[in-house]
Formats: C-alpha cells, structure tokens, sequence
C-alpha cells in the first residue's frame, strides 16, 4: 500500500497499482518518520492482524462536495457490516431532497482516496433483493479478503 499525508492528515491510501491510483506522484517525497504516517501504519499492522483499531485517524480526503457526502456515509458503515450502493443513495436523497443515484454513489465510492479508512470495501451490489461482490478500485479478490478479515461472508460476485 501506499500513503499520502499532509499537513498532519491522511490525504491518501490505496493499494499499489489499483484503479485511480494517483498519476502525479513525481513531486512525493518519502518521509517515513512522518508522525500520522507511522500512526497509520500501526493501525494498518493491527488491522491486518484481525484487531478492530478505532477509526480516530485525522482525515483530508480532496473530492467534491457529493464524493465528500459519499465518503462521510461509508464511514458511518461499522467494522464487520455492509451497505449497499443503492442504500447510500437513499440516504443521501432523503439528506438533501433529491432522487437517489445509485451509479453516482458508486462513482465517489470508486474514487475514494483512502481505502480501508473510509471503508468502500464494506459496499456490495445489490438488485432484486439479491447482493453482490462488485466494483473495489483494488480488485475484487482484495475486496472479499478484506470483508472476510472483518468477519463477513461476501457474496458471490
């Protein structure tokens, strides 16, 4: 994985290679004693050892003002549970008024920034009353590790 911060926050963190992997990074500079760097990568050590660290990181994802309405949405998705693209949607359209859109949700929720923190993992497909694996910017089989680490058993994709 990799990570990227400023200003003491978590501006990025996705796997390497994944869909919408950042293009500009020619200007990073790798500063491994960064302080919320090294408090990420334990949460990350304990994350992956099957621990349930708490979600207190500071946070500075750049998106649009949807994408950031998306994003505090799947953080209110709890360790071990899901929710689905159109649910979100709901919940979005009866925040504000409008209509639900369920390919718009799942546009912010593949560019989120900050994998695992703002956990789009946790959001499966669903139509018919029947969920799905689908769409994670790190893969699918990354996607269904990662909800069998937290403890779900993932749909078929």
């Amino acid at each position: 994985m990799r990570a990227a911060a400023d200003g003491g926050k978590i501006t990025g963190l996705w796997f390497v290679g994944q869909k919408y992997f950042p293009r500009d990074t020619a200007d990073w500079v790798e500063k491994k004693d960064d302080p919320v760097l090294k408090v990420l990568r334990s949460w990350l050590e304990d994350y992956f050892a099957g621990k349930r660290p708490p979600m207190n990181l500071p946070l500075a994802p750049a998106g649009t003002v949807f994408q950031q309405a998306v994003w505090k949405e799947l953080r209110n998705i709890s360790y071990g549970r899901t929710a689905s693209y159109g649910g979100i949607a709901k919940k979005l359209a009866a925040k504000s008024g409008g209509r639900g859109a369920p390919r718009a949700v799942g546009q912010a929720v593949g560019h989120n920034p900050v994998s695992l923190l703002i956990p789009c993992h946790r959001v499966i497909g669903g139509s018919g009353g029947k969920s799905r694996l689908a769409g994670y910017a790190g893969g699918l089989e990354k996607k269904r590790a990662l909800l069998e680490l937290e403890g779900v058993v993932p749909p078929k994709p």
